[in-house]
């Protein structure tokens, strides 16, 4: 189905040509991404010329992209977060303002490809042994990781350092942030192979006062606020314009600040 905008069809080619910028698991999931994204850009540089605003160069993009944002800046404005907003939503969301859990680890990787069974099937075996042999020399684990690890921490004596949550692989991340320091007694199975991993230690975050995470609150109040109006102003403009092979629930009621 064609996409227009009051009789003025949004060209199949200029859709294509922004399929790239809106990536999905299916063609057609981007394509209609693409398409809501060129009708929203019309409607914005529209009333921008309604308004006389366009001293750019309209057929570039860094000039649409510049009429677009003084558009925004003069028709869309919220409020700054005031102090007792802040603070409510801190006191409503504590769990979030919390610094880090760290842990300190090292470990040897035995590589294996996902899809060699034979080879992970070994890749473990040789791991249990080594946890063996930790077992019964637990001061072995910088020599073996030096002789056996075929991850580079392997020159390091096996240590990853201090790590954060999400910095390494899913699957080894959840064992390191929920096992007691020591040394795990089985070996973990990721997409590289097999890991012995040691937990050396581990420091847990703490809450943080709210003076320290007040002013990023307000920033996010403030850009939450300003992302919902602009939202409702764009549904106000499709709202005023007749929107054929889309739909982008167009909206009749006052801009709410």
């Amino acid at each position: 189905m064609s996409i227009a905008i009051d009789g003025v069809a949004i060209p199949e080619a200029a859709i294509a040509r922004e399929v790239q910028h809106h990536p999905a698991a299916k063609l057609e999931d981007a394509r209609a991404a693409a398409a809501r994204a060129l009708v929203i850009r019309q409607l914005l540089l529209r009333r921008a010329a309604a308004l006389g605003i366009g001293a750019a160069d309209p057929a570039a993009a860094d000039g649409e992209e510049e009429v677009i944002a003084e558009l925004l800046a003069r028709e869309v404005t919220v409020p700054a977060a005031d102090a007792e907003t802040c603070a409510r939503y801190w006191r409503n969301n504590r769990q979030r303002f919390r610094s880090p859990d760290l842990v300190e680890a090292r470990h040897i990787l035995i590589a294996a490809a996902p899809d060699d069974d034979d080879g992970r099937a070994e890749a473990k075996r040789k791991a249990e042994a080594l946890i063996a042999e930790l077992r019964r020399e637990p001061g072995a684990f910088g020599a073996l990781a030096r002789q056996f690890s075929a991850c580079p921490s392997k020159e390091q004596g096996g240590h990853l350092g201090q790590l954060v949550r999400g910095q390494t692989v899913p699957e080894l991340d959840t064992f390191l942030f929920n096992l007691d320091p020591g040394l795990c007694p089985v070996p973990l199975s990721t997409r590289y192979g097999y890991h012995v991993l040691s937990v050396e230690q581990k420091v847990l975050g703490r809450e943080l006062p709210y003076d320290a995470v007040k002013d990023r609150i307000a920033d996010y109040l403030q850009d939450r606020s300003w992302r919902t109006a602009v939202s409702q102003y764009i549904r106000i403009l499709a709202g005023g314009a007749t929107i054929n092979g889309i739909d982008l629930g167009a909206a009749t009621s006052p801009l709410v600040q």
